[in-house]
């Protein structure tokens, strides 16, 4: 038996900036990814209420596998009418797969168990050769729509000249912390125009670094990331409407609005591209068909387009961290110490003063021994 305060939410991303630990997580989340996943095992949760099916057996998502191997309890499948039931800190009893508010029962949902969870994956994997399929599909359907929008795009004026310098894209995606920490001497000593993608400004604040230009719908960054000083430019539909746009107003804040299709990294990697950036190196990007599902998108026609585009100047840094650890073998000290004492061990030879120097140590040494 669980009890704990709720936190409610039908987007995870929003709900884990304000949740806190030992609070019980209600969400409406369908495939929790690996992003969501560790986001909700950071905050310590105690449970997650999922009002949708937390692995739907479409593709192999690791979320709730992540969850359970924090110790968190899912409940998933629940009525969506418990988020009209409950607010923000009511305390709720989770017994077994039901849930009740004193002595209220509120929703009964299914209780993920590893055996369960297995069962969804091995059905995901088996019915991955046919998501594949539709993905393709719909992926080659939009890009014939979009090339034109993509390839002929009409890139704001930001007031930041990218000629002859390198861009770093920063997303929030998988593994983007240990990537960005794994290229922070690059950044350093590059000095590299700073491009976050929405809560990637976040990251880039947390590593001690601050985004030049931040670029996204700005539902998934913080108000301390969009205050923190960046260029804002605000991803717009190709017919103009910009819903991010209301929330800069609100806080004060003046953004440029960028029309166009596809994501909100897209974009960033065409206006470095198109603004004469050197080189662009790119850290948590999206790029193959479990990201663009977990995303909930059912194609990647923009991203397929515009990296076909900038390609040529593109290094993606997605999985450095995995390539190469950074280490200092016990051979290493060895030689430093070597390197110390051996020109020490010479001047105390032929240096009149070390050597008397050497011999007053000397004799403290015996004298207190």
């Amino acid at each position: 038996m669980i009890e704990g305060k709720v936190k409610i939410d039908k987007k995870t991303k929003n709900l884990v900036k304000r949740i806190n630990a030992d609070e019980i997580a209600v969400i409406a989340h369908q495939d929790i990814d690996q992003i969501a996943g560790k986001s909700l095992a950071n905050k310590k949760v105690k449970a997650v209420i999922n009002t949708c099916s937390s692995i739907s057996s479409k593709y192999p998502n690791k979320g709730p596998s992540i969850l359970l191997a924090a110790g968190i309890v899912i409940i998933d499948g629940c009525n969506p009418g418990i988020m009209d039931k409950l607010q923000d800190g009511d305390r709720i009893r989770i017994d077994e797969n039901m849930v009740y508010r004193d002595k209220e029962w509120i929703a009964t949902g299914i209780r993920l168990t590893p055996e369960i969870i297995q069962d969804k994956l091995n059905k995901a994997r088996d019915n991955l050769n046919d998501e594949l399929d539709r993905f393709i599909d719909n992926t080659l359907r939009y890009a014939r729509q979009e090339k034109e929008l993509i390839l002929d795009i009409d890139v704001p004026d930001i007031g930041i000249d990218f000629k002859g310098r390198h861009a770093l894209i920063v997303v929030r995606g998988k593994d983007y912390q240990a990537d960005l920490n794994t290229v922070k001497s690059y950044i350093r000593e590059m000095k590299p125009i700073i491009v976050a993608v929405d809560g990637g400004a976040d990251a880039c604040l947390d590593m001690g670094f601050v985004p030049d230009v931040i670029v996204g719908d700005m539902d998934s960054i913080t108000d301390k990331g969009l205050q923190c000083g960046g260029i804002l430019v605000v991803h717009a539909y190709p017919d103009g409407r910009a819903p991010g746009l209301q929330r800069i107003e609100e806080l004060g804040l003046t953004a440029r609005v960028f029309p166009a299709p596809g994501t909100s990294e897209d974009i960033a990697m065409l206006l470095a591209y198109e603004k004469g950036a050197e080189l662009i190196t790119a850290v948590g990007t999206h790029t193959h068909m479990i990201d663009f599902l977990e995303k909930g998108r059912a194609g990647m026609a923009s991203t397929m387009l515009v990296r076909l585009k900038v390609g040529n100047k593109l290094v993606d840094a997605k999985g450095l961290s995995k390539l190469y650890e950074n280490r200092i073998y016990y051979h290493y000290w060895i030689q430093i110490l070597l390197a110390v004492l051996l020109p020490l061990g010479i001047l105390g030879i032929f240096s009149p003063p070390l050597k008397h120097l050497f011999q007053l140590l000397l004799y403290k040494f015996n004298l207190i021994f």
